[in-house]
C-alpha cells in the first residue's frame, strides 16, 4: 500500500503562506464568509423538498411539472460546477465565487417575486449555478490560508455541503408551517446578497492563476452530456427505466462522455485535464466521492418520509413535516462539529485513512437504521451516526484533491470532485425512489413503501459507503502515480 502523506498545500507562488502566530481577524472573516456561503448554497438544494406539495397546490401545477423546480436546479448545478471551476483557475476564484453567490441572490429573487411555475423554474435554474460556490470556496481557502490552517478551513467548507442539506429540511418545514413558502426564496436571496458583500470586503483574490483559454466548445459538450446523464436519473421514477427517453438519454450520455474525453485530450487548454484527472490519485478519490454522495442523499430521502409514515405501516411514527425535517438536524450538527476533527485526523494519518474511517462510520449508521426501527429516537441515533461519518469523509475529500491536483488546476479539480458527489446523489435519488416505489404496502387505500424497502435502501447505502472506504485505501500517495 502506498505511503500516506500528511495534508499540506503544494509549494510554489500560489501556495498558501506560512503561518505566523495565531489566526488573524482577516483569516477568520474570510473563512467565515466562505463557510456561510457554502451552507446557504447547500441549503437551497433541499429547501423545497418539504414544500413541493404546497407549491403544487398553490400554483395548480402537476406533480411532474412541480418536480422541475428540483430538476432544473440539479441540471444547472451539474453544468456550472466544472465550468465555474475552470473559469476560477483562469480568471480568479474569488471573482467566480462572487458570481456564484450572485446567481443565488438573482435566482432566489426571481422565485420570490413570482407565482408562475415556468418563471419559478427559470429562477431555480439560475440558483443552480450557485452550486459551484462550494468547490470554488474550497480552492480559495487552500490558497489564502496558511498551510498550517488550510486543512481545517478546507474541511469546514467541505462539510457545509452536508450541513446545508441537513438544515434545509427542518428550516423549510418550519417556515412552511408558519408563513408563505415564498419566504424561503427571500431568505436565500438575502443570504446571497450578504455573501457577495462579505466576499467583496473580507476576501482578497490570491495571486497566481492558470494559463490558457477557456474551452467554450468543451463546456457545451460537457453540459449536454451531463444533462443526458442526470435528466433520465431524475425522471426515472416517472418515466420508467425501460422508457425510450431514459435509455436513449443514458446512451447519449455515454457517447457524449467518450467524445468529450477524446476531444479534451487533444486540446492545449482543456476544460478538464482528462489525463491528469485519470491518474489514480484523483480518479479513485472521485469514485469514492460518488459512493459517499450516494449514501448521504439516500439518508435525506429515506428519513423524513420514514418517520412521517403512520405506525400502522410497521415502522413510522406519524410525525409532522417539521418533525420529519428535524430528524436530520443532529446529522447536520455532527457534520459541522466533526469537520475540524477530520482535518486533524488527515494531518496525523493522511486523508485517505480519514476518508475510509468516515465511510465506515456512515455504513455503521445505516446498519443501525436497519436493525433499530422502533422509535423516533432510534432514527435520530442512526442518522446522527451516519452524519458524523459523512462529515469526516466529506472533509477529507478536498485534502486528497489538494495533494493530487496541480495548483493551476485546483478549482477545476475540486469542481470535478463536487460533480462526482452530485452524480452520487442523483443515483441515490433515482435508485432510492424506484426502490421505495416498487416495494410497497397498501394502507387505507394508499400505497406506502414497506419496511423491507427502507431496509434494502439502507443496506445499499451501507454497501456504497463501505465500497467508497475500500477504494480510498488504495488511493496512491502524492507523486506515487507517476506525477508530482
Amino acid at each position: 500500500m502506498a505511503r500516506t502523506e500528511p495534508v499540506t498545500p503544494p509549494s510554489g507562488p500560489a501556495a498558501a503562506p506560512a503561518a505566523s502566530g495565531g489566526w488573524t481577524s482577516q483569516q477568520v472573516a474570510a473563512l467565515a464568509v466562505i463557510a456561510v456561503c457554502g451552507v446557504i448554497v447547500a441549503l437551497t438544494q433541499t429547501l423545497l423538498v418539504p414544500v413541493l406539495g404546497t407549491i403544487q397546490a398553490d400554483l395548480g401545477s402537476s406533480t411532474a411539472g412541480t418536480q422541475w423546480l428540483l430538476t432544473s436546479t440539479l441540471l444547472a448545478a451539474a453544468v456550472a460546477v466544472p465550468v465555474f471551476g475552470r473559469l476560477g483557475d483562469l480568471y480568479g476564484k474569488r471573482l467566480m465565487l462572487m458570481v456564484a453567490a450572485g446567481s443565488l441572490a438573482v435566482g432566489s429573487l426571481i422565485c420570490a417575486l413570482t407565482s408562475d411555475l415556468a418563471v419559478m423554474i427559470v429562477g431555480r435554474a439560475i440558483t443552480g449555478f450557485s452550486a459551484a460556490a462550494i468547490p470554488l470556496g474550497i480552492s480559495l481557502i487552500g490558497t489564502i490560508l496558511p498551510r498550517e490552517r488550510a486543512g481545517t478551513g478546507i474541511a469546514l467548507v467541505s462539510a457545509t455541503l452536508g450541513v446545508g442539506g441537513a438544515l434545509g429540511l427542518p428550516l423549510a418545514a418550519l417556515i412552511a408551517e408558519q408563513a408563505d413558502y415564498h419566504v424561503l426564496f427571500w431568505v436565500c436571496a438575502g443570504g446571497g446578497v450578504l455573501t457577495v458583500a462579505g466576499l467583496l470586503f473580507a476576501v482578497t483574490e490570491p495571486a497566481g492563476r492558470g494559463s490558457g483559454r477557456f474551452d467554450l466548445g468543451g463546456s457545451i459538450l460537457l453540459g449536454a452530456t451531463l444533462v443526458c446523464l442526470l435528466l433520465p436519473l431524475s425522471q426515472a421514477n416517472s418515466w420508467g427505466w425501460g422508457d425510450p427517453r431514459t435509455l436513449g438519454l443514458l446512451a447519449a450520455a455515454i457517447v457524449g462522455l467518450v467524445v468529450f474525453v477524446l476531444v479534451e485530450k487533444r486540446l492545449k487548454s482543456p476544460l478538464i485535464d482528462v489525463v491528469a484527472n485519470a491518474r489514480p490519485a484523483l480518479l479513485l478519490t472521485n469514485v469514492a466521492s460518488i459512493c459517499v454522495g450516494f449514501a448521504l442523499f439516500a439518508s435525506l430521502i429515506g428519513t423524513a418520509s420514514f418517520v412521517q409514515a403512520p405506525p400502522e405501516a410497521g415502522y413510522g411514527f406519524g410525525s409532522s413535516v417539521l418533525e420529519g425535517g428535524l430528524a436530520m438536524l443532529p446529522s447536520g450538527v455532527m457534520m459541522l462539529l466533526l469537520s475540524p476533527v477530520s482535518a486533524k485526523l488527515s494531518v496525523r494519518f493522511g486523508p485517505k485513512i480519514t476518508l475510509a474511517l468516515g465511510a465506515s462510520i456512515v455504513a455503521l449508521g445505516f446498519l443501525f437504521r436497519i436493525v433499530f426501527v422502533d422509535s423516533y429516537f432510534q432514527v435520530l441515533v442512526g442518522t446522527t451516526i451516519a452524519g458524523a461519518g459523512t462529515g469526516i469523509a466529506y472533509a477529507a475529500m478536498p485534502s486528497l484533491i489538494l495533494l493530487g491536483a496541480k495548483q493551476s488546476q485546483l478549482a477545476a479539480a475540486n469542481g470535478l470532485n463536487a460533480l462526482s458527489r452530485t452524480v452520487g446523489s442523483s443515483l441515490a435519488s433515482a435508485i432510492g425512489g424506484t426502490l421505495l416505489a416498487s416495494m410497497t404496502i397498501s394502507l387505507a387505500g394508499n400505497e406506502l413503501p414497506s419496511l423491507g424497502a427502507y431496509r434494502t435502501l439502507f443496506a445499499i447505502c451501507a454497501g456504497a459507503a463501505l465500497l467508497g472506504g475500500l477504494i480510498s485505501l488504495v488511493i496512491p500517495a502524492a507523486g506515487a502515480d507517476g506525477e508530482d
